[in-house]
């Protein structure tokens, strides 16, 4: 991210800096939800001045990287929640084929991980999904990601969060309906591909118009 006010010298820092934070905290195995270290411990780790460090988090917060919580400190968003996704959607999808096609990878990706969560035999962690749902103590939506993630492959499940949230900027988006999820868990349950291939379909075909 260039800020016009920057000499190309001074751009070329300013980048450099948001670079060298960006391998802090992987260095330091940070995730969505941590902290991230003081301004002070920053520049003494970056050998640059406070106001350098701080001209690099005020970017990285606005681009939704980051959010300064007062009195308590820096902590990584969760890119999946990244405002500018939907955004930037909305002018890349703008051609009808783009959208037909970003459905058509959506779910693609979306068959795939879960045909691994039910090769994996994730039987206890299914039931207890299965009860959640039934019991309404957690949404269809949020039943499908943590489906997603029980595919065992965290790239796969980045990809499948983005290109939803992709998809979440067209009309076409399918939201899913409890009894709909709940017969997809029963067939990863099962352990049957007709079975899940079939579900599967019943659940992008039990569309609804508001979540549940």
């Amino acid at each position: 991210m260039n800020n016009p006010s920057l000499t190309p010298s001074q751009a070329k820092v300013y980048e450099e800096n948001i670079r060298r934070i960006r391998e802090i905290i992987k260095e330091d195995g940070l995730a969505a939800g941590d902290k991230l270290p003081s301004e002070r411990e920053l520049a003494d780790r970056l050998q640059v001045g406070r106001s350098s460090v701080r001209e690099a988090l005020r970017a990285l917060e606005l681009l939704g990287f980051i959010e300064t919580k007062r009195g308590e400190g820096t902590f990584i968003k969760d890119f999946a929640e990244h405002h500018l996704i939907k955004l930037l959607g909305t002018f890349i999808l703008e051609d009808p084929k783009a959208e037909s096609d970003l459905i058509e990878l959506h779910e693609m990706i979306e068959k795939n991980a879960l045909s691994m969560a039910m090769n994996k035999k994730n039987e206890p962690s299914l039931l207890q999904l299965q009860k959640n749902l039934l019991e309404e103590t957690c949404t269809c939506e949020e039943t499908l990601q943590s489906l997603i993630r029980l595919s065992g492959n965290y790239l796969l499940y980045r990809i499948w969060a983005v290109i939803r949230n992709y998809a979440g900027a067209v009309s076409a988006y399918p939201e899913y309906s409890k009894e709909a999820c709940s017969k997809l868990i029963s067939s990863l349950l099962s352990g049957n591909d007709k079975d899940f291939l079939a579900a599967y379909e019943g659940l992008k075909d039990k569309r609804m118009s508001n979540n549940k």
